[in-house]
């Protein structure tokens, strides 16, 4: 049995080494909101159960051991978010607080029961992609929002779920996984992207719309 915090950590190396590349304890520390001295000492652990290295230019590196135990929390939480949106109606900005409560103390057996109510679902309602039981994930080629142009036509794959409220605002616009959306135009000078959904214009940040990935759909 793994503390709740180790499980934190290896997650926590897994996110920054798949979104960032190199780990380094100063990224894990922001990351955890906590002391860089403390997160020295807990890395210091973690290579004594060979559950990572770490070497001066390197960074932190999730041994074989550690990324599976690291895919598996992950694979827990993300499910259990779709479980509390699908089954109990759990609005998307809530599921992943209550998601990190919950994603270290479900058995296997539970794990499995939700995984088949769910019909085995490969995405969290944040359009993040859910590992096997296996320990596989798969990503597919995506583009940031950001860097689309007039004219384009995309859909959703995937949102950030770091923050409730904007989850809130997206929801708000219906910007959510799969919708389809058309680029009208991008103001200059860093201003907003307007977009249709639907028949509806929308006008978004280019600030909030790093935080959105999308795939690019052939115009019919």
């Amino acid at each position: 049995m793994l503390s709740q915090s180790t499980e934190d950590y290896l997650k926590t190396i897994y996110d920054i080494e798949t979104s960032e590349g190199k780990v380094t304890t100063n990224s894990i520390a922001e990351k955890l909101s906590i002391a860089p001295a403390s997160v020295t000492s807990m890395i210091k652990k973690l290579s004594e159960k060979k559950l990572v290295t770490h070497k001066k230019y390197q960074g932190v590196i999730l041994t074989k051991s550690g990324r599976k135990i690291a895919l598996e929390v992950i694979r827990h939480h993300r499910l259990i978010e779709l479980y509390l949106k699908e089954a109990l109606g759990v609005p998307w900005d809530r599921v992943h607080e209550e998601a990190e409560k919950l994603e270290h103390v479900i058995s296997e057996d539970i794990e499995t029961r939700i995984d088949e109510y769910l019909g085995h679902p490969t995405t969290d309602p944040h359009g993040s992609p859910i590992p096997t039981r296996d320990g596989e994930i798969s990503f597919i080629e995506t583009t940031c929002l950001a860097d689309l142009e007039r004219g384009q036509l995309a859909e959703i794959y995937e949102v950030s779920d770091h923050d409730p409220e904007f989850l809130r605002y997206l929801g708000a616009l219906g910007f959510y996984p799969k919708t389809r959306i058309e680029i009208i135009s991008v103001e200059p000078f860093g201003g907003p992207i307007n977009i249709m959904v639907g028949s509806n214009k929308h006008s978004i940040g280019l600030e909030a719309a790093k935080f959105i990935s999308v795939i690019n759909v052939e115009r019919s």
